[in-house]
């Protein structure tokens, strides 16, 4: 879980214990520990770490900081614990999804989001103890190099070729706010907490939660964990001698079901799919029809998940792999985002541009490199080597690279251009047993 002040940890850890070890204990007293100080200054942190746009009341962390955080705090203490906390309204930003279309991000101001966190913080640990194996998305100590491995290891090993590529239709926005109140109550009995959650769901219309909130990946996950359920069960189900034929990886609304691509288990992607229509309807969410897929490997189909294409291929010694290549949409995206600095920054020193640059492709090359993306980084390699030769002779009003003034070694050890692009694979991490 996120690593807080000793006293909280303890606090989040004996939830944890007691909420693992009774699965139908309901929690009360929640709403003493959100309101204490200690609560809100390590939310508070946790948010400014983040640095985060501000809300639709304007007010930036700078200001927060000129006007005194403890004072800030102190008020929002005072909200929560007479009652009189209202949250206000969301800021709404478009962003590109890249088809032509654009996601609606909704933006809490920063004192809401503070509050988020606190409730995010007391609440994480008593439904992290019901959540499913196959549920990655946005938990404590769960990555998205894990879930990537995990269904790279269910079609190498498991040869579960066959693929339900599921997306979910504004599921964010769709979310009914009585559904997730009732399961929430399945493990709170605290009306000032609830309370409190129905004030910040409402803050967002009549349906949905807003996606740049703290709070809403924890809730998105409570949300499906039914689904996740389900398809647990469907996994005991359908396994024989040991051998299961299906599993499933879900990262927030992203769900891969793959299934045996033997002939023998032709009826259970009907079967499945049909089943995860039900328990959907259920929390009155919709497949979206367009973008949900089935694949099947064997015949060279491939899908995307978490921004890599997946394709099954033969190797040279002739055994079955998975080849896990960047998503050109998101090579595309980083390029952009790259060209944008040195168009924008044109007139700027060149190691201006190399702090603004470097961020962006040491984070982009961290997240493709457990994948076979040698091909690609050299790619971009090339393009942002050109790209600052460009820079460097416009700086000197002339054309061309500069080949002849600048070595590629140059650019590297003298401007300090990010060089690693290395492939360094995924490997989980084994746990340590204790000493005798």
């Amino acid at each position: 879980m996120t690593k807080t002040s000793i006293s909280l940890q303890a606090l989040r850890r004996k939830i944890y214990m007691k909420a693992k070890a009774d699965k139908s204990w309901r929690f009360w007293g929640l709403y003493t520990h959100v309101c204490k100080l200690e609560t809100l200054q390590e939310a508070y942190r946790l948010t400014k770490r983040n640095n985060g746009a501000p809300g639709i009341d304007g007010v930036t962390f700078e200001a927060i900081e000129a006007a005194g955080a403890e004072a800030f705090l102190a008020q929002l203490q005072t909200e929560l614990q007479t009652h009189t906390y209202k949250p206000l309204g969301h800021k709404e930003r478009a962003i590109p999804k890249g088809d032509g279309k654009s996601r609606i991000l909704k933006i809490p101001a920063i004192r809401d989001r503070v509050v988020q966190g606190a409730v995010k913080l007391i609440l994480e640990p008593i439904f992290e103890s019901d959540f499913q194996p196959g549920s990655y998305g946005y938990r404590p100590k769960r990555t998205a190099h894990a879930a990537l491995e995990c269904v790279t290891q269910a079609i190498v090993k498991r040869q579960l070729t066959r693929v339900i590529d599921v997306d979910l239709k504004s599921y964010f926005d769709t979310i009914r706010h009585d559904i997730l109140l009732n399961k929430i109550a399945l493990r709170v009995h605290d009306a000032n907490m609830m309370r409190l959650l129905k004030r910040i769901f409402k803050a967002s219309g009549k349906r949905g939660v807003p996606q740049g909130g703290p709070l809403s990946p924890l809730v998105s996950n409570i949300y499906l964990n039914e689904v996740d359920k389900m398809l647990e069960r469907a996994k005991e189900v359908t396994g024989r001698n040991g051998y299961q034929h299906i599993e499933y990886v879900r990262w927030a609304d992203d769900l891969m079901i793959l299934i045996d691509g033997h002939h023998s288990c032709d009826d259970l992607v009907h079967k499945v799919y049909k089943r995860l229509t039900q328990e959907l309807a259920k929390l009155d969410v919709t497949i979206n029809q367009e973008k949900t897929r089935q694949v099947n490997l064997v015949k060279g189909e491939c899908f995307s998940f978490l921004g890599f294409d997946f394709r099954r291929k033969k190797t040279h010694k002739g055994k079955w792999s998975v080849t896990k290549t960047p998503k050109m949409a998101a090579r595309t995206k980083l390029l952009r985002s790259i060209k944008e600095v040195f168009r924008r920054y044109r007139s700027q020193a060149t190691w201006r541009i190399m702090e603004l640059i470097n961020p962006k492709l040491r984070g982009w090359v961290n997240y493709f490199r457990i994948g076979n993306a040698s091909r690609c980084f050299n790619y971009i390699k090339k393009w942002v080597e050109r790209k600052v030769r460009r820079h460097l002779m416009r700086a000197r009003k002339r054309k061309g690279g500069g080949w002849c003034r600048w070595s590629t070694q140059w650019l590297y050890e003298s401007l300090g251009l990010y060089a690693d692009y290395s492939i360094r694979y995924y490997y989980p991490q084994q746990k340590v047993l204790p000493a005798r």
